[in-house]
């Protein structure tokens, strides 16, 4: 039963540090969180592969 808990907290803390790693890219953390809960490593590659976002000038936020 030990295994079958490690293995679960083990993938959730997977899932919490691919979302930290797509925000720092530009991309959204809860998506990201989300389908890293499916899909686990395959989602550490493709934020690792994938490129930032790039993001648009002129954009920082609303105007005063």
């Amino acid at each position: 039963m030990q295994a079958g808990t490690d293995f679960f907290v083990g993938w959730g803390t997977l899932s919490l540090i691919n979302a930290g790693l797509a925000q720092s890219k530009g991309r959204s953390g809860l998506g990201w969180w989300l389908g890293s809960v499916f899909i686990g490593p395959v989602a550490t590659l493709l934020i690792v592969v994938l490129p930032p976002v790039a993001r648009v000038a002129g954009n920082a936020g609303p105007s005063a």
